[in-house]
């Protein structure tokens, strides 16, 4: 069977959900014998360790690299027209669109190419970031729109999202969960680890938040919490808060974070990061924050509760969906509140035993075997 993947950034993932879901479920169904091609951004990294050329084939992958209008509304949509083109005339069996906005163009094959079938994965309501203008979230709604009437199939990655489409679109979709590798943590290297001496970090003794620096995120709620606990306890003031992230056409936002953080050298921003540089960064945390304001199934939270951390996360449903037994929640938005159950989870001493029970739970129902085993039912029943 033949598929073409759409509306990611491209892989090999240096940083967003939706490439690493990508990048993890392509690798998967090449090797179980599919055929399929990831539609990258030229942008988007994939250089090859050989004279810095682009990547054509990657684990089994085939890349294909269509420009795009880089800009923070035409990028994704520029690229994903252009995209969708290729594959009409691609002879393909599915087109594979991931995220509502790429959506927007799922009727093209519906309409002129009827032998394809059409699968979309919603992987978050992104109408509701804050970045976006009314025009864009009407368009990001009519997306929504579309992943739901015009896919043969349609993917949810969160319960929340399969009911939101039920109640919104009245769509019936496939509840398919984002994953993690079952392996995460365990032949970790015993040499030193380089970005941990780049940046002066102790094994335990800083806080970690893995995301895009994007305002939804919430990354300036948890500065502040974590601001104001040093300041007002001195037990604290060896501890560090440390983002894995960066700027996606976001830099007067990630500018308010470092002002935020002028002059305060216990908050240290890495950039994005990738392999082994962000199992490092899991690895010796003491524990996970997660203050993002919405999400659809958050990728950075499955990854730390497999590397067996303790997460702290806003309250939203979404992150409810995995924490609720196994993390720590605050009130969205709530900085006081943040700063709060921050606390209470610093001076907790069961956190080893908190983080092994949200391993063994994240690897017993999220894990990419079966992750994949759904996603081939859906293409196999997609009519």
């Amino acid at each position: 069977m033949k598929i073409a993947m759409i509306g990611q950034k491209g892989i090999p993932a240096i940083y967003g959900g939706i490439e690493r879901h990508v990048e993890e479920l392509a690798a998967r169904l090449s090797e179980g014998g599919f055929d399929v091609t990831v539609f990258c951004r030229p942008w988007y990294g994939n250089k090859s360790e050989v004279k810095g050329e682009k990547l054509k084939i990657y684990k089994g992958i085939n890349l294909v690299y269509l420009p795009s209008l880089k800009t923070k509304h035409l990028d994704a949509i520029s690229h994903t027209f252009l995209a969708t083109i290729y594959a009409m005339f691609g002879k393909y069996d599915i087109i594979h669109y991931h995220g509502v906005g790429p959506s927007l163009l799922s009727w093209m094959p519906r309409i002129f190419c009827r032998k394809i079938k059409v699968v979309t994965t919603f992987h978050c309501i992104d109408r509701k970031h804050q970045k976006w203008g009314f025009f864009s979230r009407l368009m990001l709604r009519m997306g929504e729109w579309a992943a739901c009437k015009f896919a043969h199939e349609t993917i949810t990655v969160s319960k929340t999202l399969q009911q939101y489409c039920s109640e919104a679109y009245d769509k019936d979709t496939a509840y398919v969960p984002n994953g993690v590798n079952v392996n995460a943590g365990e032949n970790y290297p015993s040499s030193p680890s380089e970005i941990l001496e780049k940046y002066n970090l102790e094994k335990d003794k800083y806080l970690l938040m893995v995301s895009r620096l994007v305002r939804h995120k919430g990354a300036h709620y948890l500065i502040k919490a974590f601001q104001d606990i040093r300041k007002n306890d001195a037990s604290f003031s060896g501890l560090k808060l440390v983002f894995a992230g960066d700027s996606v056409f976001t830099d007067d936002y990630v500018k308010e974070l470092k002002d935020l953080a002028k002059d305060d050298q216990s908050v240290v921003f890495v950039g994005f990061q990738s392999g082994r540089p962000l199992e490092d960064l899991f690895l010796n945390s003491l524990a996970v924050v997660h203050p993002s304001e919405s999400e659809g199934l958050p990728v950075a939270v499955l990854e730390a509760m497999s590397y067996g951390k303790v997460v702290l996360a806003s309250d939203i449903p979404e992150n409810m969906e995995l924490i609720k037994d196994y993390g720590f929640s605050f009130q969205n938005k709530n900085v006081s509140d943040l700063t709060l159950r921050l606390r209470e989870v610093l001076v907790r001493h069961d956190l080893l035993e908190k983080g092994a029970e949200a391993r063994k739970f994240v690897m017993e129902n999220y894990n990419w075997e079966y992750v994949v085993s759904e996603v081939k039912k859906v293409y196999l029943g997609a009519k």
